[in-house]
């Protein structure tokens, strides 16, 4: 009877510790989890180019950086002439540091490299690089009124904003007028006294923004040309800021620095207008312009018009057949000449032009059947003939150009299919093989890629695609949660690059607590067609969800999703469209996580919600802001958010915040006193964050407590 007692009880307790068992998450499920990360992944990577090889000047090699088979990073040098690699420790990597930013400000080098030129007390200045003379260039800037200004609204630094002169004797810039603009305001977290800080920060519906009076001047006798027009906007035809390539955008001179073109930018973005200044006295001369019904872009990663004095003509990017092309223009009359790239795929990005045998080359997305975001190199002459894709092996190609522009380093992949690096001539002929990634050391781990899917859209009829990162241990029989990691962009998606990466985010992490996890770029994303761009304009709360929606319930007919545990979280935009989905969607969203989201874009910066929204007086900015929604919510929702945001200024939480209060509606709140919009040292610290509330909420497990992430262990 004594020992049928201790047996009842033994298997009793049995019982209990399988049961705690099965609804735990285990320190050793996230140490599993945590190997999926980028700082564990990366080194088990074999003979991969890290980042982009680095020519050298005289084009005739260049070294980059891997990870040898046994795991020791490698630093590799390539001498074309000979066709032959050199392999050495890493240590003897050469130093990439410039002389111009040892220490000194903010600055600007000339073509030349004999002059930096930087701003001090708002004005202009330059220096001799050797013998540290300094000259005053512009006499009267003031704050808020000053040269050179790097504000964006949401991007501000002591960085001047200008373009120099082919021949190193002008500089081209602007005075940025603020001085009635409004201010944005943000407040430290300290022992003592907090710090006010505030800068210039535009917001859709403003009636004054940030506004460009255009200058030219000469730098040897320090004379000054204001261009003869009204002050330009604040914008530019690639992005949100006149300086998104590090230096003034829209801008391309002649050899002698006579002349100037320029692109003048609407404020809705709508409105192009193409210029070209005489740098001596100002005057302005009109070529041509192009308005659209949405937005205008020039194109990708980089703007893809050119102008091209020699011969009078103009390289000019359009979506006006509904894809972005190029066409030719005469700059004397402003007519189009002829359209030079045709067909339902786009231009991405213009790399190179050869005004002398009048060839282009230039990246493009569309022309591979299996995936429209591979990219392929492509070239094409003048007359629109001769076009040839340089780069024919499917899968998306990343392009190093060399110095002198005749031959490239070619590094291609899939999302799930491991690097292949070769060195070709410009026409696309093999000069020699570099690298051929090896992923057995990855595998090893019981690493697995993520699967590219193509779905249809919330429409039904529109083809989307996606990264599916599946559970490694999946039982038969057994349903999972899904998570939906969203970016809706419309600059970007969730995706971004197509090329093969060991980790994204922490989505495959996130697999191997148990979870599916959907990245799916959605409608409106960009690097489709023109109609596909703009699905979302003029009401960006659409946020791509009804695709991914549609999308989860496609792959709930495939695999063992449990579409009752539907979990999703975003960061900026992302964190916008988290919110949204939980309050649009309450009864499929279950579990969301909104990080910085953009909750209102009445406040958010004015330029980004005025180029995908459209202007204030004509959109109904207010019916799509998160919080008037928040009285639907049903799940868990968790929102975090930096309280140094200059980005995303944290007064987005704050309404969705006080709307879930007025609804009395349960939420939880993670803020991090001092951190911008990204959370810089407590990233990881987020992260794992991510990981409890999901395993809490989503599996309805308990999670180890307080897990370090973001440490070797």
């Amino acid at each position: 009877m004594k020992h049928s007692k201790l047996l009842m009880l033994a298997l009793g307790t049995l019982t209990i510790s399988l049961a705690d068992a099965q609804d735990s998450v285990t320190v050793a499920d996230y140490a599993r989890a945590e190997s999926r990360l980028g700082y564990n992944t990366s080194s088990l990577v074999s003979n991969a180019i890290i980042g982009k090889a680095v020519w050298q000047p005289d084009s005739r090699g260049f070294w980059y950086t891997k990870y040898a088979p046994n795991g020791t990073k490698m630093y590799v040098t390539v001498n074309l002439d000979k066709q032959e690699k050199t392999e050495t420790n890493q240590k003897d990597e050469p130093s990439k540091m410039s002389r111009f930013n040892r220490g000194s400000k903010p600055s600007v080098a000339s073509p030349d490299g004999k002059k930096r030129a930087y701003i001090d007390n708002y004005n202009l200045w330059v220096e001799d690089v050797d013998t540290h003379a300094k000259k005053q260039l512009t006499f009267d800037g003031i704050k808020n009124f000053g040269y050179a200004t790097d504000n964006a609204g949401w991007k501000h630094s002591n960085a001047p904003i200008l373009r120099w002169s082919p021949d190193s004797k002008k500089i081209t810039t602007f005075q940025l007028d603020e001085r009635n603009v409004g201010d944005m305001y943000l407040v430290t977290t300290k022992v003592g006294h907090p710090v006010l800080e505030s800068w210039k920060y535009p917001l859709p519906g403003d009636s004054v923004v940030a506004m460009l009076h255009r200058v030219v001047i000469d730098i040897d006798n320090g004379s000054m040309v204001r261009f003869q027009m009204q002050p330009d906007f604040h914008r530019g035809t690639l992005s949100d800021d006149i300086a998104s390539s590090g230096t003034f955008d829209d801008i391309d001179w002649n050899p002698n620095g006579s002349e100037l073109a320029f692109v003048s930018t609407s404020r809705d973005h709508k409105n192009e207008k193409f210029r070209i200044a005489n740098t001596t006295n100002g005057s302005i001369r009109e070529v041509f312009e192009e308005a659209v019904a949405s937005q205008f872009e020039s194109g990708r990663n980089a703007i893809n018009w050119r102008y091209l004095p020699a011969t009078n003509e103009i390289i000019w990017y359009s979506e006006r057949d509904n894809w972005g092309h190029l066409y030719l223009y005469d700059a004397k009359t402003g007519k189009l000449k002829s359209q030079i790239t045709k067909g339902d795929w786009l231009v991405a990005d213009l790399i190179k032009v050869d005004e002398k045998n009048r060839k282009l080359y230039f990246t493009a997305a569309g022309l591979q059947k299996e995936n429209p975001y591979f990219q392929s190199f492509c070239s094409i002459d003048f007359s629109g003939k001769n076009f040839k894709n340089l780069t024919p092996e499917t899968g998306t190609h990343q392009i190093t150009l060399s110095p002198d522009q005749t031959s490239f380093i070619d590094q291609y992949s899939k999302p799930n299919v491991a690097p292949i690096a070769l060195v070709r001539k410009l026409d696309g002929g093999k000069v020699m093989d570099l690298e051929k990634a090896d992923l057995s050391r990855l595998e090893a781990t019981g690493w697995k890629a993520p699967t590219p899917v193509k779905l249809k859209a919330g429409d039904g009829v529109t083809d989307v695609y996606g990264l599916f990162f599946q559970p490694s241990n999946i039982v038969a029989g057994k349903k999972y949660p899904i998570i939906d990691y969203i970016y809706p962009g419309p600059q970007g998606g969730s995706v971004g690059s197509w090329a093969f990466n060991a980790s994204r985010n922490d989505n495959g992490a996130l697999a191997e607590l148990g979870i599916y996890v959907l990245v799916l770029e959605g409608t409106s994303n960009p690097y489709r067609s023109k109609s596909y761009h703009d699905m979302s304009y003029g009401n960006m709360s659409i946020n791509t969800l009804p695709d991914q929606v549609a999308a989860i319930r496609q792959l709930s007919s495939s695999y063992a999703i449990d579409t009752t545990k539907v979990g999703i979280w975003g960061h900026s935009g992302g964190g916008f469209a988290t919110a949204c989905a939980m309050f649009k969607y309450p009864d499929f969203f279950k579990v969301g996580i909104s990080e910085s989201g953009n909750h209102d874009n009445r406040n958010y910066e004015d330029d980004w919600g005025e180029r995908y929204n459209g202007l204030a007086e004509n959109v109904d900015y207010a019916s799509q802001a998160n919080q008037l929604y928040a009285k639907n919510l049903k799940g868990k929702l968790l929102i975090a958010h930096g309280l140094m945001d200059d980005n995303v200024p944290p007064y987005n939480a704050f309404l969705v915040i006080e709307a879930l209060q007025k609804a009395n509606k349960d939420y939880d709140l993670i803020v991090f006193p001092n951190s911008p919009h990204g959370y810089g040292e407590y990233t990881y610290y987020m992260m794992r964050r991510r990981w409890d509330y999901f395993v809490q909420n989503l599996l309805e497990k308990k999670h180890p407590k307080e897990y370090l992430l973001g440490t070797k262990k």
